[in-house]
């Protein structure tokens, strides 16, 4: 009888990373360089792959709430108009409110963000809009998210790929989803909660 040796190593079909997972997001080819210009082509090619991070980032700036919060009360008028106020709204007061009270669920873990672009238009989160973020808040499938891609931050709907690895949504079909690739340092900084916009 014909002894069956189990055949080891060589390579196995799906093993090791996929194609355009790795930090630049796109296939790469080996290429021979003076040895004394390494450390010069690596310096290089660090730029290209942060330049490509930073080029998703569609935060301006985050301010920390519980440093200039004030307690400010104004009227509500509970009645509900298409648009604008009735003729006569001071007969329809029947509370105050505080936007910080209504915004703001922990003061301590929260933060606004000023949007820069239209990437999440149509989740209503439009340029130069105030999100309110939530640390305390653990994130979820589904949820709009603040989250930091090798220091560059963004805010998108936090999805899942089949293989588990996050993946992050725009809310506008004419910017592409984000892949959290091999290689790129990544965190949710919290929950947007929700926005804030003036009209003049």
């Amino acid at each position: 009888m014909k002894k069956i040796v189990p055949i080891r190593g060589g390579k196995r079909p799906g093993a090791g990373r996929k194609s355009g997972t790795g930090k630049f997001g796109e296939k790469t080819t080996l290429v021979r360089v003076p040895e004394s210009q390494t450390a010069v082509i690596s310096n290089i090619l660090e730029a290209y792959a942060k330049r490509k991070i930073q080029e998703i980032s569609n935060v301006v700036s985050i301010d920390l709430v519980s440093e200039a919060m004030k307690k400010t009360k104004i009227p509500l008028f509970e009645h509900k108009v298409p648009a604008g106020l009735p003729s006569q709204a001071d007969d329809h007061v029947e509370k105050r409110m505080d936007l910080n009270d209504y915004l703001i669920r922990e003061a301590d873990t929260t933060f606004f963000v000023r949007i820069k672009g239209n990437s999440m238009d149509n989740a209503g989160i439009h340029d130069d809009d105030v999100v309110i973020v939530d640390r305390s808040q653990e994130a979820s499938i589904g949820d709009i998210v603040l989250a930091s891609l090798d220091g560059e931050f963004t805010v998108k709907t936090l999805a899942k790929n089949k293989n588990g690895s996050p993946r992050l949504l725009p809310a506008n079909e004419a910017f592409s989803p984000i892949e959290v690739l091999d290689g790129v340092q990544f965190q949710i900084w919290g929950v947007v909660t929700g926005a804030v916009r003036k009209f003049k």
